[in-house]
């Protein structure tokens, strides 16, 4: 079961990476923070940030939103969420 959710996931992400659609910032972030989590092999990531950048706090706040959820948890929110503004993800 876990590799077909890491298939999907990986098909999702392709789909994502080259869809010419345009998304609002809060989407962005969540594409953002889900993808991070369920690819993350070593804990918690945290972006580089520099003092006052306002885009870095944008992706730290997603991320802190994202970090209870299981590398599995975040595949599956990820996947729905391609599906539900991009398309079905095909098999």
């Amino acid at each position: 079961m876990s590799d077909l959710i890491e298939e999907k996931f990986n098909r999702a992400y392709e789909i994502a990476s080259t869809t010419e659609l345009s998304f609002p910032p809060d989407i962005m972030l969540s594409f953002y923070a889900y993808y991070k989590r369920a690819t993350e092999k070593n804990g918690f990531y945290m972006p580089a940030s520099e003092q006052g950048d306002l885009r870095s706090a944008f992706k730290i706040n997603a991320l802190v939103q994202v970090k209870d959820l299981s590398r599995k948890d975040a595949q599956e929110k990820y996947i729905a969420l391609v599906e539900r503004h991009i398309g079905e993800i095909p098999e």
